[in-house]
């Protein structure tokens, strides 16, 4: 093996190094998440066929047709980072006697409004977004930027080398 050919395998076998640091630095699963104060819902009157964008503080409760709808938490990512916006929700019937029946219990995702949505024979609702991030959780995601940054410097591109075209 010639000394070019091991110095730019060595090149090759650093840059893979480098690319696998970086990229597991900012992975999605050490991304932060943010709390929010409100969490946005679609909500489908299917005898109607209305539409409707419910925005619901956390730990209220607001109506839709015979549901009630609570949303617990609302997650998001900082800007940067790969969407993911999560809540965890639930969601009641009331029933033509007055009583209350939970239907839906648990998370939805934005990202994947089919996994789990509240589909009912009547109504369906589904999350779109999150709003209104805690000032603490902006506060943390910034300082979090901000260390990054310290850390790793201003990112550059390594110079792409020509290849020379071989004719056969």
């Amino acid at each position: 093996m010639s000394a070019t050919h091991k110095k730019w395998r060595f090149v090759g076998a650093i840059g893979v190094v480098m690319t696998l640091a970086l990229t597991s630095a900012t992975s999605p699963s050490q991304a932060q998440r943010l709390n929010n104060q409100v969490a946005i819902f679609s909500a489908l009157d299917k005898v109607t066929a209305r539409i409707r964008k419910l925005e619901i503080p956390i730990n209220e409760t607001v109506e839709f047709g015979s549901l009630k709808v609570t949303p617990r938490v609302c997650y998001t990512r900082a800007p940067e980072v790969k969407p993911k916006t999560t809540t965890f929700v639930e969601v009641n019937e009331v029933q033509l006697d007055g009583k209350e029946e939970r239907i839906f219990s648990g998370w939805m995702f934005a990202e994947s409004p089919g996994l789990n949505a509240v589909e009912h024979p009547v109504f369906d609702v589904w999350l779109t977004g999150c709003a209104k991030p805690d000032e603490e959780s902006l506060r943390q995601s910034a300082a979090r930027q901000k260390n990054k940054a310290e850390t790793y410097g201003p990112t550059r591109r390594r110079p792409t080398r020509r290849r020379r075209r071989v004719r056969r």
